[in-house]
Protein backbone atom coordinates (compact mmCIF):
# COMPACT_ATOMS: atom_id res chain seq x y z
CA UNK A 1 0.00 0.00 0.00
CA UNK A 2 1.40 3.21 -1.10
CA UNK A 3 2.60 5.77 1.68
CA UNK A 4 2.16 8.77 -0.77
CA UNK A 5 -1.04 11.42 -0.06
CA UNK A 6 -3.62 11.73 -2.89
CA UNK A 7 -2.47 14.88 -4.07
CA UNK A 8 1.42 13.14 -5.02
CA UNK A 9 -0.25 10.46 -6.71
CA UNK A 10 -2.62 13.22 -8.74
CA UNK A 11 0.36 15.32 -9.62
CA UNK A 12 2.59 11.87 -10.30
CA UNK A 13 -0.09 10.05 -12.62
CA UNK A 14 -0.95 13.11 -14.73
CA UNK A 15 3.30 13.16 -15.73
CA UNK A 16 2.12 9.82 -16.50
CA UNK A 17 -1.00 10.59 -19.01
CA UNK A 18 -1.82 9.81 -22.60
CA UNK A 19 -4.56 12.42 -23.16
CA UNK A 20 -6.75 10.94 -25.54
CA UNK A 21 -9.13 11.81 -27.92
CA UNK A 22 -10.20 8.68 -30.32
CA UNK A 23 -13.56 9.16 -30.17
CA UNK A 24 -15.49 8.13 -33.79
CA UNK A 25 -16.67 11.78 -34.65
CA UNK A 26 -13.43 13.65 -33.06
CA UNK A 27 -13.03 17.12 -35.01
CA UNK A 28 -10.42 19.75 -35.24
CA UNK A 29 -12.00 21.40 -31.97
CA UNK A 30 -11.94 18.57 -30.18
CA UNK A 31 -8.35 18.10 -31.01
CA UNK A 32 -7.58 21.77 -30.17
CA UNK A 33 -9.33 21.44 -26.62
CA UNK A 34 -7.40 18.12 -25.63
CA UNK A 35 -4.08 20.05 -26.80
CA UNK A 36 -5.03 22.94 -24.42
CA UNK A 37 -5.71 20.49 -21.63
CA UNK A 38 -2.45 19.32 -22.27
CA UNK A 39 -0.40 21.86 -21.02
CA UNK A 40 -2.49 22.17 -17.86
CA UNK A 41 -2.44 24.23 -14.61
CA UNK A 42 -0.56 21.03 -12.65
CA UNK A 43 1.60 20.54 -15.66
CA UNK A 44 1.65 18.68 -18.56
CA UNK A 45 0.55 15.51 -19.50
CA UNK A 46 3.16 12.64 -21.43
CA UNK A 47 1.61 12.68 -24.58
CA UNK A 48 -2.11 13.26 -26.57
CA UNK A 49 -3.23 10.41 -28.62
CA UNK A 50 -5.27 11.49 -31.46
CA UNK A 51 -6.57 9.74 -35.01
CA UNK A 52 -3.66 9.64 -37.92
CA UNK A 53 -5.85 12.14 -39.38
CA UNK A 54 -5.22 15.06 -36.53
CA UNK A 55 -1.06 14.52 -35.97
CA UNK A 56 -0.03 17.54 -37.57
CA UNK A 57 -2.33 19.95 -35.83
CA UNK A 58 -1.63 18.23 -32.73
CA UNK A 59 2.16 18.23 -33.44
CA UNK A 60 1.89 22.03 -34.57
CA UNK A 61 -0.33 22.84 -31.46
CA UNK A 62 2.26 21.17 -29.18
CA UNK A 63 5.43 22.12 -30.95
CA UNK A 64 8.23 23.29 -27.89
CA UNK A 65 5.55 22.06 -25.33
CA UNK A 66 6.94 18.89 -24.47
CA UNK A 67 4.16 17.06 -24.93
CA UNK A 68 4.78 13.59 -27.30
CA UNK A 69 2.63 13.22 -29.78
CA UNK A 70 0.91 9.55 -29.99
CA UNK A 71 -1.78 8.07 -32.60
CA UNK A 72 -2.60 4.90 -33.59
CA UNK A 73 -2.72 2.11 -36.48
CA UNK A 74 -4.32 -0.97 -37.28
CA UNK A 75 -7.37 0.50 -34.85
CA UNK A 76 -9.52 -0.85 -33.49
CA UNK A 77 -10.35 -4.07 -35.26
CA UNK A 78 -6.86 -5.42 -35.80
CA UNK A 79 -7.45 -6.69 -39.44
CA UNK A 80 -6.22 -4.41 -41.52
CA UNK A 81 -3.90 -5.17 -44.31
CA UNK A 82 -0.10 -4.92 -43.16
CA UNK A 83 0.87 -2.64 -46.33
CA UNK A 84 -1.78 0.04 -45.31
CA UNK A 85 -0.72 -0.18 -41.83
CA UNK A 86 2.96 0.55 -42.42
CA UNK A 87 1.59 3.19 -45.10
CA UNK A 88 -0.47 4.59 -42.38
CA UNK A 89 2.69 5.08 -39.51
CA UNK A 90 4.95 6.44 -42.35
CA UNK A 91 2.71 8.84 -43.03
CA UNK A 92 1.75 9.80 -38.82
CA UNK A 93 5.79 9.92 -38.46
CA UNK A 94 6.12 11.98 -41.36
CA UNK A 95 3.03 14.23 -40.17
CA UNK A 96 4.86 14.59 -36.35
CA UNK A 97 4.05 11.92 -34.23
CA UNK A 98 6.19 10.27 -32.21
CA UNK A 99 4.65 7.14 -31.02
CA UNK A 100 2.66 4.84 -32.95
CA UNK A 101 0.38 2.58 -30.69
CA UNK A 102 -0.48 -0.55 -32.90
CA UNK A 103 -3.40 -3.22 -32.15
CA UNK A 104 -2.18 -6.60 -32.02
CA UNK A 105 -3.99 -8.58 -34.84
CA UNK A 106 -5.59 -10.08 -32.06
CA UNK A 107 -8.33 -12.31 -33.56
CA UNK A 108 -6.03 -13.79 -36.03
CA UNK A 109 -3.75 -14.25 -32.72
CA UNK A 110 -6.41 -16.17 -30.59
CA UNK A 111 -7.58 -18.34 -33.69
CA UNK A 112 -4.10 -19.90 -33.32
CA UNK A 113 -2.70 -17.82 -36.09
CA UNK A 114 0.23 -15.79 -34.50
CA UNK A 115 2.05 -15.93 -37.91
CA UNK A 116 -0.08 -12.97 -38.64
CA UNK A 117 0.41 -10.97 -35.79
CA UNK A 118 4.30 -11.49 -35.89
CA UNK A 119 4.13 -10.02 -39.06
CA UNK A 120 2.09 -7.04 -38.49
CA UNK A 121 4.08 -6.45 -35.65
CA UNK A 122 7.93 -7.11 -37.29
CA UNK A 123 6.47 -4.62 -40.37
CA UNK A 124 5.87 -1.49 -38.06
CA UNK A 125 8.94 -2.17 -35.73
CA UNK A 126 10.65 -1.94 -39.04
CA UNK A 127 8.61 1.32 -40.23
CA UNK A 128 9.11 3.01 -36.73
CA UNK A 129 12.87 4.02 -35.76
CA UNK A 130 14.17 5.30 -32.99
CA UNK A 131 13.64 7.17 -31.35
CA UNK A 132 10.01 6.86 -31.82
CA UNK A 133 8.31 4.45 -29.85
CA UNK A 134 5.94 1.43 -31.09
CA UNK A 135 3.27 0.47 -28.49
CA UNK A 136 1.65 -2.63 -29.05
CA UNK A 137 -2.19 -2.35 -27.89
CA UNK A 138 -3.07 -6.34 -27.00
CA UNK A 139 -6.48 -5.80 -26.42
CA UNK A 140 -6.48 -8.07 -22.85
CA UNK A 141 -10.16 -7.73 -22.42
CA UNK A 142 -11.04 -10.16 -25.91
CA UNK A 143 -7.89 -12.01 -24.87
CA UNK A 144 -9.06 -12.88 -21.32
CA UNK A 145 -6.87 -16.20 -20.42
CA UNK A 146 -3.68 -15.06 -18.22
CA UNK A 147 -1.75 -17.68 -20.16
CA UNK A 148 -2.85 -15.78 -23.71
CA UNK A 149 -2.39 -11.88 -22.36
CA UNK A 150 1.54 -13.67 -21.57
CA UNK A 151 2.06 -15.59 -24.96
CA UNK A 152 0.80 -12.04 -26.89
CA UNK A 153 2.61 -9.99 -24.16
CA UNK A 154 5.80 -12.33 -24.60
CA UNK A 155 5.44 -12.52 -28.36
CA UNK A 156 5.01 -8.18 -28.66
CA UNK A 157 8.16 -7.66 -26.57
CA UNK A 158 10.22 -10.67 -28.51
CA UNK A 159 9.67 -8.56 -31.81
CA UNK A 160 10.79 -4.73 -30.03
CA UNK A 161 7.55 -3.50 -28.53
CA UNK A 162 8.79 -0.65 -26.98
CA UNK A 163 5.69 -0.63 -24.70
CA UNK A 164 2.84 -3.08 -24.34
CA UNK A 165 -0.75 -1.28 -23.97
CA UNK A 166 -3.87 -3.34 -22.65
CA UNK A 167 -6.84 -2.23 -24.79
CA UNK A 168 -8.36 0.30 -27.78
CA UNK A 169 -11.03 1.67 -25.33
CA UNK A 170 -13.50 -0.02 -28.17
CA UNK A 171 -14.40 -3.35 -26.61
CA UNK A 172 -16.46 -4.21 -23.80
CA UNK A 173 -13.68 -5.16 -21.44
CA UNK A 174 -10.56 -2.98 -21.07
CA UNK A 175 -7.95 -2.34 -18.91
CA UNK A 176 -7.95 -4.73 -15.37
CA UNK A 177 -5.34 -5.16 -12.76
CA UNK A 178 -5.14 -8.76 -13.69
CA UNK A 179 -4.21 -8.26 -17.37
CA UNK A 180 -1.16 -5.78 -15.54
CA UNK A 181 -0.44 -8.17 -13.43
CA UNK A 182 0.44 -10.40 -16.24
CA UNK A 183 2.08 -8.05 -18.49
CA UNK A 184 4.29 -7.01 -15.83
CA UNK A 185 5.78 -9.52 -15.10
CA UNK A 186 7.03 -10.51 -18.70
CA UNK A 187 8.10 -7.11 -18.84
CA UNK A 188 10.42 -7.11 -15.53
CA UNK A 189 11.73 -10.90 -17.05
CA UNK A 190 12.15 -8.90 -20.61
CA UNK A 191 16.11 -8.26 -20.06
CA UNK A 192 15.65 -4.76 -21.70
CA UNK A 193 13.67 -1.53 -20.86
CA UNK A 194 9.81 -2.03 -21.78
CA UNK A 195 6.91 0.01 -20.91
CA UNK A 196 3.22 -0.64 -19.40
CA UNK A 197 0.20 1.70 -20.98
CA UNK A 198 -3.07 0.51 -18.87
CA UNK A 199 -5.67 2.26 -21.31
CA UNK A 200 -9.39 1.82 -21.28
CA UNK A 201 -11.60 2.58 -18.68
CA UNK A 202 -9.59 4.42 -15.86
CA UNK A 203 -11.59 7.34 -15.00
CA UNK A 204 -10.53 8.10 -11.32
CA UNK A 205 -7.52 8.38 -8.72
CA UNK A 206 -8.63 5.52 -6.90
CA UNK A 207 -7.58 3.62 -10.65
CA UNK A 208 -4.78 5.29 -11.16
CA UNK A 209 -3.55 4.28 -7.58
CA UNK A 210 -4.37 1.17 -7.79
CA UNK A 211 -2.26 0.39 -11.37
CA UNK A 212 0.59 2.63 -9.77
CA UNK A 213 0.94 0.67 -6.59
CA UNK A 214 1.05 -2.53 -8.91
CA UNK A 215 3.90 -0.93 -11.06
CA UNK A 216 5.76 -0.26 -7.47
CA UNK A 217 5.02 -3.86 -6.03
CA UNK A 218 6.26 -5.81 -8.82
CA UNK A 219 8.41 -3.34 -10.79
CA UNK A 220 10.36 -1.07 -7.94
CA UNK A 221 8.94 2.26 -6.29
CA UNK A 222 10.42 4.58 -9.14
CA UNK A 223 10.19 2.22 -12.18
CA UNK A 224 6.94 4.43 -13.47
CA UNK A 225 7.69 6.99 -15.15
CA UNK A 226 6.68 8.86 -18.35
CA UNK A 227 9.42 6.72 -20.21
CA UNK A 228 8.41 3.04 -19.11
CA UNK A 229 4.22 3.60 -17.62
CA UNK A 230 1.31 5.74 -19.14
CA UNK A 231 -2.40 5.66 -19.03
CA UNK A 232 -4.14 6.03 -21.38
CA UNK A 233 -7.65 7.68 -20.87
CA UNK A 234 -9.50 10.82 -21.59
CA UNK A 235 -11.47 11.45 -18.50
CA UNK A 236 -9.18 10.65 -16.06
CA UNK A 237 -7.42 14.41 -16.29
CA UNK A 238 -10.40 15.69 -14.93
CA UNK A 239 -10.28 13.36 -11.68
CA UNK A 240 -6.74 14.27 -11.16
CA UNK A 241 -7.06 17.95 -11.55
CA UNK A 242 -10.38 17.90 -9.13
CA UNK A 243 -8.24 16.43 -6.61
CA UNK A 244 -5.40 18.94 -6.86
CA UNK A 245 -8.06 21.54 -7.27
CA UNK A 246 -9.85 20.74 -3.98
CA UNK A 247 -6.06 20.62 -2.11
CA UNK A 248 -5.20 24.15 -3.07
CA UNK A 249 -8.85 25.21 -2.02
CA UNK A 250 -8.05 23.92 1.51
CA UNK A 251 -4.99 25.90 1.88
CA UNK A 252 -1.86 24.78 3.99
CA UNK A 253 -3.85 22.16 6.55
CA UNK A 254 -4.41 18.95 5.42
CA UNK A 255 -7.32 17.54 4.13
CA UNK A 256 -9.23 14.44 6.55
CA UNK A 257 -7.84 11.20 4.47
CA UNK A 258 -4.90 13.19 2.55
CA UNK A 259 -1.98 11.36 4.51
Amino acid sequence: MSTASPTDIARRAITLLDLTELGDEATPDDVAALCARAVGRYGNVAAVCVWPRHVSMAARLLAGKGVRIATVVNFPAGDDAIDDVVELTGEALADGADEIDLVLPYKAFLSGDRATAEAMIQAVRGAVPAPQRLKVILETGELMAADTIRAASEMAVRLGADFIKTSTGKTPRSASPQATEVMLEVIRSAGRPVGLKPSGGIRTLADATEYLEQADRIMGAGWATPATFRFGASGLLTALEAELDGDAAAGPTSKPGSY
